[in-house]
């Protein structure tokens, strides 16, 4: 593990291997330590893997502020440590808002990328196409914006309602005994109050980039906070080529609940499409 230095935050990053590079970025509430699995077959592949803690989470920093979580200033820390790790191309892996994060990178430095292979979260234009049925499955995401009360409500009762959300992860107790630090979850939440604000969550819809292709779409049928639609529909916002794969019996961590089918579906399209 390496602790890293960067303009405005330190990371905490899992820095493995040698051979074209695979930038891994994980979610909420998560580190890390969502890609243990992954990361040892991409290893044994031939690959570096760089997988950092975004700010706000784990033993990384946690800047004050709401502002402070906006996604492109963690888009901003990915490119920074790209730079730090001299890494010019890289292969971009990520999961729920780390999805989101990569998205973002590919959109802003497409030069600096392999591929794009996003998990459980789609494009932003397929989650809002994805109708009232996504809707539902989001409620959190409102209930997320109101500082205070979402602390509260996540943490009464030892933290019950945050371990009924995480159902059946299996760190749930090493993230709700992060989340116990002072400071913690209100940093984990501000990546929802800063990147999905009332107004881009109902607002008008406003135009979006498309994604530079090619780009692997994974999702995961015992997912309970996003419908198959808002991967599927990411096709018409890719510009290039899009594959979707669907991983059976598996929640919204797949690749802690199907890490040998993940693992070989990253391995295969990572081959695919070889770092220039």
């Amino acid at each position: 593990m390496t602790r890293i230095e960067l303009t405005d935050v330190t990371l905490d990053v899992q820095d493995s291997g040698s051979g074209p590079a695979v930038l891994l970025v994980h979610g909420f509430p998560d580190t890390h330590e969502l890609w243990r699995h992954q990361v040892p077959a991409l290893n044994a592949a031939g690959y570096r893997t760089v997988a950092p803690t975004l700010r706000g989470f784990g033993a990384s920093g946690r800047p004050a502020g709401t502002e402070a979580y906006a996604p492109a200033r963690s888009v901003a820390d990915l490119l920074e440590l790209l730079d730090r790790l001299e890494i010019e191309t890289a292969h971009l892996v990520g999961h729920d808002w780390g999805s989101g994060m990569v998205q973002q990178l590919a959109m802003a430095a497409p030069a600096r990328v392999a591929s794009l292979s996003i998990l459980s979260v789609g494009h932003l234009g397929a989650l809002r196409d994805a109708g009232w049925e996504q809707l539902q499955k989001s409620w959190y995401m409102l209930l997320f914006q109101f500082e205070d009360l979402a602390e509260e409500w996540l943490s009464r009762d030892d933290f019950a309602r945050f371990r009924e959300m995480l159902g059946n992860h299996p760190d749930k107790e090493e993230i709700v005994a992060l989340m116990r630090e002072p400071g913690a979850l209100t940093a984990a939440l501000s990546v929802y109050r800063a990147g999905l604000p009332p107004q881009v969550q109902f607002g008008p819809p406003q135009p979006l980039p498309p994604l530079p292709g090619p780009v692997l779409g994974i999702w995961s049928t015992g997912d309970p906070f996003l419908t198959e639609r808002s991967m599927t529909g990411t096709d018409k916002h890719v510009d290039g080529t899009f594959r979707y794969e669907r991983v059976e019996n598996a929640g919204h961590w797949l690749q802690l609940d199907a890490p040998e089918r993940v693992n070989t579906l990253l391995l295969d399209f990572l081959a695919e499409h070889p770092a220039n």
